[in-house]
Formats: structure tokens, sequence, C-alpha cells
């Protein structure tokens, strides 16, 4: 334990203070993943066989046992089906309106989901180029010793200050592409939860309530629909 906190001490020693803002940057996206995942979980992110038997017993008929299967589910898809039953039971809204309260729950849980996602993203953008600034810093300082050693110039000067410049370029992409995976990952999540609240609620309205003469009136009057919803993200 104490070997890995001397290395990093060395690392930070040679960085500068380039590689000490990368690491403070990579803490930061550690506990923002570690921040993100809890909420993932907590809101069932990926979990859809509640929602899926709630949507079954709706279209069977069993409408009692698919309401009191979600209400008390979390997450953006249960809440979605939740409001789907609870709108198309009252039969005062048209199909295209209650699709466009769905698609605008919907998009407040992805919006939800997707905190944090800004600067994951511009961690992965910008460790890269920090570690490139700190090469370019390196480089100078490593010039500019060789330029002071006049015509005694050793080689070793210059080797050496080039493999302590590069250390930065190496740190920062070290932080870059993990980051870039995971921010990928929760991205496919999200989208994931997106297609399944699209296709389910679909399903409900298609299975469990029949069309209204103000349904295409209403569909024309614009708001947001399901189909917008797909293009939200």
């Amino acid at each position: 334990m104490q070997s890995g906190i001397d290395q990093l001490k060395s690392i930070l020693d040679l960085g500068g203070p380039v590689v000490a803002v990368l690491f403070l940057v990579s803490v930061l996206a550690v506990a923002v993943i570690a921040l993100k995942l809890l909420q993932f979980v907590r809101a069932g992110v990926g979990r859809r066989k509640t929602a899926e038997a709630a949507v079954m017993a709706w279209v069977h008929g069993n409408r009692p046992e698919a309401r009191a299967l979600v209400a008390p589910a979390r997450g953006a898809l249960a809440s979605c089906v939740a409001l789907t039953f609870s709108l198309s039971s009252n039969g005062r809204a048209s199909k295209s309106e209650i699709e466009e309260q769905v698609a605008s729950l919907a998009m407040h849980k992805l919006h939800e989901l997707r905190g944090g996602m800004a600067f994951l993203d511009t961690v992965v953008q910008l460790s890269p180029l920090l570690g490139l600034f700190g090469t370019v810093l390196g480089m100078i300082e490593a010039f500019r010793k060789l330029q002071g050693a006049g015509a005694v110039v050793d080689p070793s000067i210059l080797a050496g200050g080039i493999w302590v410049a590069l250390l930065t370029t190496a740190v920062g992409l070290a932080i870059a592409m993990p980051v870039s995976v995971v921010l990928t990952w929760f991205e496919t999540r999200i989208e994931d939860e997106r297609v399944a609240i699209e296709t389910t609620i679909t399903q409900v309205l298609s299975a469990g309530r029949p069309a209204q003469p103000d349904d295409a009136g209403a569909a024309r009057a614009g708001g947001t629909s399901l189909m917008e919803l797909r293009h939200a993200h």
C-alpha cells in the first residue's frame, strides 16, 4: 500500500501540475460514475419484468392487478406504464393526449438519468488535451535545459526530459479511455430504456384502448408524442 502511494507521489512529482490536475479530474470522474451507477440501480434501469408483467395483465383484461404491479415500482418505464394505465382508465383523454403526457414524463425521467453525463463527456474530451498540453510544456523545458547546456550536450538530458513530458499524455489517455467506455455503456442503457418505454406504451395503447374519434384531430394539433420521443434524446 505504501509502495503504491510512493509511486503515485513520484508520478505527480515528475508530471508536475498538469498530472495533478488530471489526477483530480480522475477522482471526480470516479465519483460521478459511482453516483450514476447508484442512480441507475435505484431507478431500476434495465429491470423490466414488473412492467412487462403489468402490461400482460392489462392486455388480458386484469386491470386492477396491472395497476397494483406498477404502483410501488420505481423508474422511468414503470412510471410511464403507471401513467398510461391511469390515463387510459378514466376514458377522458384521447390516444394522442395520452402519448403526449407519457412522452413528457419519459423525457423528464430520461433527462434525470443523463445528469452528470456531460461532465463525463468533458473528461473524455479534455483529458487527452491536458496530457498533450503537459507534454508540450515538458518538451519546452527539456529543450531549454538542452540549450542551457551549451556546447557540452548530454543526450540523457534530452531523453529524460522527453519521457517525463510524454508521461502527461499517457496519464491523460489512461483517464480518457476507461471513462469513454463507461460513458458509452451509460448512454446505451439510457437508449435501451427509451426504446423499452416507447414499445411498451405503444403495446398498452394498441391493446388496451380503442381508438376515439378525436384521436386523429388531436394528433394533428401537435405536441410531444412517443414518435417524437425517439428524437428527443
